[in-house]
């Protein structure tokens, strides 16, 4: 084993099979990942992934067709996205908090033939309307299908992997997977991830945290996000562990950390706070890890979390549709955060920072975060049948992020706020505009406003300002009840607010910043943590 930084890998071997294969030969038998009670080696990889592979060009994906997969952290997840892989076919995960609305917007979008789906997730078809999709065959992981077909779409139980078959001849910048991340004005956008993307992604995060053939990676979040593929994309080019949770529990969380022996953590911003209101103890020093990965963590937090636990946690800025581009370093002792600091451009990439007009600001004025890469096809393709929305968002080649930031004098970053009218609310992109239309489509609401207001725990809640139909009444507690059927947990609004009158241009348009001026006011419903309604405060 080697203590050496991870390395790129040729242009040409910046593909998934290339990975597998590559990782196969210099570390066989030695452990990969663990997902539950499956523990595979590097070796057993690569066949699960051939093997996979088979089974689904015998169903008859081919080569650039879509393949659906909404699964929670398990090994038929891993099995799937590999197996598409190795035949070059495209993974499109799905958010397993997605309902029926979501789920056949989603599918219909994506033009998925195959839907991979955990059993447990399969009641939600029956609210979405499968003939309006490609779909031709439903895979049913975990128990059996109750029914040998959903919405005329015929349902089987997950099959069996065939013979293994050597993989497509796959180009890095061939789609490797669409992932969904909510748009601000509109439907959810999917975001084309070409194979030398997610490779990119591997080795400047291992770079940025220090991964080694000698760590144990563990995450508790989802393997339907960028971040969670990403860290198995980590080991398997640094040669070292991963191991995938089911869940994030603040309650067990180092206790899940020493049973996986982890050496390296990844957190969300809204996580540290959750875990620092536990009781503080000596088993939250208990354990091997060394370094964890905390974008959005506000610094306060981030300093107490280290006081307590010994673990320093790493800034960084990246989207789905870019990479790991800005981030501080575990390795160099110049790059050590500061308060407020996202961290430095890291090697490969290029940033500006500009006005409404792409005109680029001096240093200490904030403005558009723009981004480039210098390796072909280490950003996303663009936006899966959008080809208005990638244009706009890719004008004057540079991706426009969206995101309000200054660069300081030294060149390090601080994020501002976001530009686009997008809410970030347990790790996940909430679309204003979803939320607005599930609102909108009740018999009682005649407009309605969906905006961010921030909570306690350095992220954002969802807050709808209505105004009702003349004649017409509901009690703010029965449209969250009806929200529950229509739209991922996340996204439910906390508050509710009824109104006379929304504020508006001249030209009619929803003034949304003063509604997020005014926040929550003593007229304002809020849901309470079980979910039971109480007055606002």
């Amino acid at each position: 084993m080697t203590s050496e930084p991870v390395q790129a890998l040729p242009p040409t071997q910046r593909t998934l099979p290339a990975m597998l294969q590559q990782a196969a030969a210099q570390h066989g038998g030695r452990p990969l990942l663990k997902v539950g009670d499956n523990a595979w080696t590097f070796d057993d990889t690569a066949r699960a992934a051939a093997r996979r592979a088979a089974a689904l060009r015998m169903a008859g994906v081919a080569r650039g067709e879509r393949v659906a997969l909404m699964c929670s952290n398990r090994i038929e997840f891993i099995e799937t996205f590999v197996g598409c892989g190795w035949i070059g076919a495209v993974s499109v995960p799905v958010n397993t908090a997605s309902m029926g609305p979501q789920i056949e917007y989603l599918l219909a979008n994506s033009g998925a033939r195959l839907l991979v789906i955990e059993a447990g997730f399969v009641e939600r078809l029956a609210a979405a309307d499968l003939s309006r999709t490609a779909l031709q065959a439903i895979w049913v992981v975990g128990d059996a299908p109750a029914a040998a077909a959903m919405g005329g779409v015929p349902c089987r139980a997950w099959p069996t992997a065939g013979d293994a078959i050597e993989p497509e001849a796959v180009l890095p910048g061939d789609a490797l997977a669409i992932l969904y991340t909510s748009g601000t004005t509109g439907p959810a956008k999917g975001v084309i991830c070409p194979h030398a993307q997610v490779h990119w992604w591997g080795v400047n995060s291992a770079r940025v945290l220090g991964v080694n053939a000698h760590d144990v990676l563990c995450t508790t979040l989802p393997l339907f996000h960028i971040n969670a593929l990403n860290t198995f994309v980590q080991a398997l080019l640094a040669g070292c562990r991963v191991v995938f949770e089911p869940r994030f529990s603040a309650s067990r969380f180092w206790a899940t950390m020493r049973e996986a022996d982890a050496t390296v953590v990844y957190l969300l911003g809204a996580m540290v706070p959750i875990l620092l209101a536990q009781s503080a103890g000596d088993h939250e020093r208990q354990h091997r890890v060394r370094v964890g990965l905390g974008p959005g963590v506000p610094a306060a937090a981030g300093e107490a979390f280290q006081a307590r636990t010994g673990v320093a946690l790493l800034e960084g800025y990246g989207s789905t549709e870019t990479n790991f581009v800005i981030a501080t370093h575990a390795a160099t002792a110049a790059d050590s955060p500061r308060r407020g600091v996202m961290g430095w451009l890291q090697p490969g990439f290029d940033a500006r920072v500009v006005d409404e007009h792409d005109v680029e600001l001096p240093a200490g004025e904030a403005g558009e975060l723009l981004l480039r890469a210098d390796e072909p096809f280490a950003f996303a393709s663009g936006y899966f049948g959008m080809p208005e929305g990638t244009v706009e968002a890719w004008r004057n080649l540079w991706f426009h992020t969206g995101d309000r930031v200054a660069r300081d004098a030294d060149g390090a970053f601080r994020f501002i706020d976001r530009i686009k009218d997008a809410i970030r609310r347990r790790g996940e992109n909430i679309s204003s505009f979803e939320v607005e239309q599930v609102l909108q489509s009740h018999p009682a609401v005649a407009s309605v406003a969906v905006y961010p207001v921030r909570s306690d725990l350095a992220e954002d809640e969802v807050m709808a300002a209505l105004v009702l139909r003349e004649g017409r009444g509901v009690e703010p507690a029965a449209l969250a009840l009806y929200c529950e059927t229509r739209l991922p947990y996340f996204a439910i609004p906390r508050y509710i607010e009824v109104m006379a009158e929304l504020p508006r241009t001249e030209n009619g348009k929803v003034q949304k910043y003063k509604l997020r001026e005014r926040g929550v006011t003593a007229a304002t419903w809020v849901a309470s943590d079980g979910g039971r309604a109480k007055p606002g405060r």
